[in-house]
């Protein structure tokens, strides 16, 4: 079984910076995109970065310019370094990514559990 295990997450005084992980592990033959996504008590979950395998990334327009979205494919990892953080960035950080398990099936939509993120003095 595939699983996506998240560390970083923790509490950050507005304006500091969190370096995120996550690690996908198990049965893979091929992972696609990649990426994180935050929910906030009371509002939608939300695309934050993503990043397919040759490094292209997508980011939300609210974190363009301080949040940097990365990959180690040798390593299945993906990595999210938040920079100027904001207290309306307090959130479930949470990875996501699309994976194959087996040679040539199709990939299926895989979920963390989710780190805490907390911004606040």
């Amino acid at each position: 079984q595939v699983q996506l295990r998240e560390s970083g997450g923790g509490l950050v005084q507005p304006g500091g910076s969190l370096s995120l992980s996550c690690a996908a592990s198990g049965s893979i033959s091929f992972i696609g995109i990649m990426g994180w996504y935050r929910q906030a008590p009371g509002k939608e979950r939300e695309l934050v970065a993503s990043i397919n395998r040759r490094g292209n990334t997508n980011y939300a327009d609210s974190v363009k310019g301080r949040f940097t979205i990365s990959r180690d494919n040798a390593q299945n990892t993906v990595f999210l370094q938040m920079n100027s953080l904001k207290p309306e960035e307090t959130a479930v950080y949470y990875c996501n990514a699309y994976i194959s398990t087996y040679y040539l099936d199709p990939a299926s939509e895989y979920w963390g559990q989710g780190t805490q993120v907390t911004v606040s003095s």
